[in-house]
């Protein structure tokens, strides 16, 4: 993989795929635009016709209602049915006969045309008088209907699927009496055969489909087999169904309302784009090719003095840094670099010797913090197990406190670089489990409180900056004082809203004025070893402050014996050096 690596950064390599990559995407370039223009002039060329389609396929639906309502307006018209329908008007009722020369009247009609099924005849009042039964027209179909075929003055009205026989269509027409001022004289229905609108002959399998739908969207006529519904509600002239795109070409006859929707798969469409496609394939693979040679070429003319310079140093690969000998080469530059090659190799030597001196005693180091990570593991699981025995027990302030002890060890031990900053909210959670801890040892003799604004609590603090100055001032203050003791801690922003100054207050036993001072040498001096118990953490503390903050920075210390000791100091905001 190495070796790989390696080819490629060559400078050759580098140039030869700047040359390429420059080349490819010209090519993408101009084939990407070609291809869509021709496309898309194919694409509509094609809507096109399919928009020509649209039209002669809806001239062709209109003339089929045409010989629908025109063979039923001459079953209105019709003498014969005209005068017996005139007489039922008057109360006249048929006779048998000649209800059945009625039926053999729209039966003659009905020859003209393959796309009726039968009429019904029906009088002003509803009755029906072929075919023969006693079922009225209300019953046949909804009043709404009747109201407009009353509303259209003889004109037919289309009603869509038959109640009675869903594989049928209805339509209904009033009969207008001509000897009788074109009065209402009864009503005509049609059954329509559902394969009358009929487009199969428009395309071929799976090249386009037809949707017809009357202005009530029921279903007329389709060769759709997915949901017509879902592509019909769409605005988009294209529309994805099924993983596949369809163009949606509609139109609306201006005649019956009725909608026409031509849905043709893209792919239909884009059959002549494929060739198109292959074309600029083929021609921009040849071209890439031409180009490659010619790039090869120049890109090794380029680097070919190069290469023998790289070859000698890669003699050193297997970690024996050799010098190289000098290079029998006209070039200035190329003698410069095997010069300063050499020079590298007897530098690399001494570093190597460095480098493993270094990583030996990192090593052993790293042994050792290993080891040294056994006991606080070991101390974590064992009061894990005490908690939970605890918890099972019921005692529940001893696992609390064991919670806490736990909680104290595990912030106060973990020294990774990246838990070296904590927050104030974690030391200010760190000292609350110490001082409950402490609690617990002094009882009603130890009072204590911490003070630190909300929007503070953010803010990255040192861990283990302030928890030291709180143990201090309870072991040495309170510790030493046989009456009640409190122990503050407050974090305030100063004068100059850019730093927070925090106190640890205590009215333990103070310091005398001989402690004070040497503390304050010590201090002052950066030597943390040399004093023990009270000032130690003063001064281990005061030098974290340093080293984070910058020498500038300082623990102040008020103290008077008997009443108590405040230690003070401040910290930027924004944080320190990390």
């Amino acid at each position: 993989m190495g070796s790989i690596r390696l080819r490629f950064y060559t400078l050759r390599n580098q140039i030869l795929i700047v040359f390429v990559s420059v080349m490819v995407i010209v090519l993408c370039f101009v084939g990407v635009i070609t291809f869509h223009l021709v496309s898309a002039l194919l694409k509509n060329n094609a809507e096109q016709q399919i928009e020509q389609t649209a039209i002669h396929a809806s001239g062709r639906l209109e003339a089929l209602y045409q010989q629908i309502d025109a063979l039923s307006n001459q079953v209105a018209t019709n003498m014969y049915v005209q005068q017996m329908l005139l007489k039922t008007v008057g109360g006249y009722s048929p006779s048998f006969k000649e209800k059945q020369e009625l039926m053999h009247i729209a039966n003659s009609f009905q020859a003209y045309s393959d796309g009726i099924h039968s009429f019904e005849l029906y009088t002003n009042d509803y009755r029906r008088l072929f075919p023969l039964d006693e079922e009225k027209l209300d019953a046949r179909i909804d009043n709404q209907w009747i109201q407009r075929a009353e509303k259209a003055g003889g004109k037919m009205v289309w009603i869509g699927r038959d109640p009675k026989a869903p594989g049928y269509f209805l339509a209904v027409r009033q009969v207008r009496l001509m000897d009788r001022w074109f009065s209402p004289g009864g009503y005509l229905v049609i059954r329509i055969n559902r394969d009358y609108f009929q487009f199969d002959d428009y395309f071929d399998d799976k090249k386009g489909y037809i949707v017809l739908t009357d202005a009530n969207e029921t279903l007329l006529f389709s060769n759709y087999q997915g949901d017509w519904r879902q592509l019909f509600h769409r605005e988009r002239p294209i529309i994805q169904s099924r993983k596949q795109e369809y163009l949606i070409v509609k139109k609306v006859s201006a005649l019956t309302g009725w909608t026409l929707t031509i849905i043709t798969p893209v792919e239909v469409l884009t059959e002549g784009v494929s060739v198109l496609k292959n074309a600029l394939l083929l021609s921009g693979t040849i071209g890439f090719l031409i180009f490659l040679a010619f790039s090869f070429s120049l890109s090794t003319m380029i680097t070919q003095p190069i290469l023998r310079l790289t070859k000698a140093m890669q003699r050193g690969k297997n970690g024996e840094f050799i010098e190289s000998p000098p290079i029998s080469s006209s070039t200035v530059e190329i003698r410069q670099l095997n010069e300063t090659y050499n020079a590298l190799v007897a530098h690399i030597k001494h570093l190597i010797q460095v480098v493993y001196e270094k990583e030996l005693v990192r090593s052993q180091a790293e042994l050792k913090a290993l080891q040294a990570q056994i006991n606080p593991h070991f101390l974590f699981n064992t009061l894990d197990a005490l908690y939970w025995s605890l918890v099972e027990k019921g005692d529940e302030e001893s696992a609390q406190f064991v919670l806490n002890m736990s909680k104290l060890f595990r912030y106060t031990i973990s020294v990774t670089n990246r838990d070296e900053w904590v927050t104030l909210q974690q030391e200010v959670d760190h000292i609350r489990r110490y001082m409950e801890i402490m609690k617990l040892r002094w009882g009603d003799r130890l009072l204590w409180d911490i003070v630190v604004p909300a929007r503070f609590l953010h803010v990255p603090i040192p861990k283990l900056l302030i928890q030291p100055l709180v143990e201090n001032a309870v072991l040495h203050g309170i510790g030493n004082k046989k009456e009640q003791g409190s122990v503050l801690v407050t974090i305030e922003e100063d004068d100059s809203y850019f730093e927070l100054t925090v106190k640890v207050i205590d009215d333990g036993v103070g310091m005398s004025a001989k402690t004070q001072q040497e503390i304050e040498r010590l201090l002052n001096k950066k030597e943390p070893d040399a004093l023990k118990g009270e000032g130690m953490a003063i001064v281990n503390v005061n030098r974290r402050l340093q080293l984070y903050y910058g020498e500038d920075r300082k623990i102040m210390i008020e103290s008077e014996q008997g009443k108590g000791t405040c230690i003070s100091f401040r910290i930027p905001k924004s944080g320190g050096i990390r």
